[in-house]
């Protein structure tokens, strides 16, 4: 294999494959509150040797049977759990959905296991793991605790730990109308952990 063969990404996070994350929610209590939406992007290095994003797998979740809504995240967010047009799914065919291309990619790039990348990830990971034990679904690819964090990277490359300025430093468009939804944020994000990435360049 090149230097940037088929398992770069393996050889270049120790056997992880990095997947970015974003959960909204209708609370910060990952065992009470509902899951809303959930994001991933599947990224990967390019000819040239630049990691970019390849791929987004979004869905929105319909509220577990007895779950909190609390009225403040519900307005922050934007989201109506009950709107008709959200095509929700069940938590266990939410996780089946953003898991499967995740095992494909992790067997494709003879990585070990996934690695969770967020902004402030303990939340996201979190959540993640509160609705795998739900639904008691078996085929979990993330790493149990370990997470890369955007917000301590983008601290370290650009002196910003909010999401939206860390993206605007780093020169990336960020449109306050368009944020917070899953899909939205976690792009955000991985274009950022991407370019922080890229701006280190190769390890030495």
């Amino acid at each position: 294999m090149g230097e940037y063969g088929e398992s770069a990404l393996s050889l270049r996070f120790r056997g992880f494959l990095p997947v970015i994350v974003d959960i909204e929610t209708a609370g910060f209590n990952a065992k009470t509150d509902a899951l809303l939406e959930i994001a991933a992007v599947l990224v990967d290095f390019n000819e040239r040797g630049k990691l970019e994003p390849i791929q987004t797998i979004t869905t929105h979740v319909k509220p577990f049977e007895g779950a909190n809504l609390d009225p403040a995240s519900l307005a922050f967010n934007g989201i109506d759990p009950h709107h008709p047009f959200r095509f929700a799914i069940s938590e266990r065919e939410a996780l089946k959905m953003i898991c499967e291309p995740i095992r494909e990619q992790i067997k494709k790039l003879d990585c070990s296991r996934a690695i969770l990348v967020g902004h402030n990830p303990a939340f996201d990971l979190a959540f993640f793991k509160a609705s795998v034990e739900r639904t008691n679904f078996k085929k979990n690819p993330f790493h149990q605790f370990s997470t890369f964090d955007t917000a301590t990277l983008g601290g370290l490359a650009y002196g910003q730990t909010v999401l939206a300025r860390a993206v605007q430093a780093a020169g990336i468009k960020w449109d306050s109308e368009k944020a917070h939804s899953a899909r939205y944020d976690a792009e955000r994000t991985a274009e950022l952990f991407c370019k922080i990435v890229n701006r280190w360049g190769p390890i030495q």
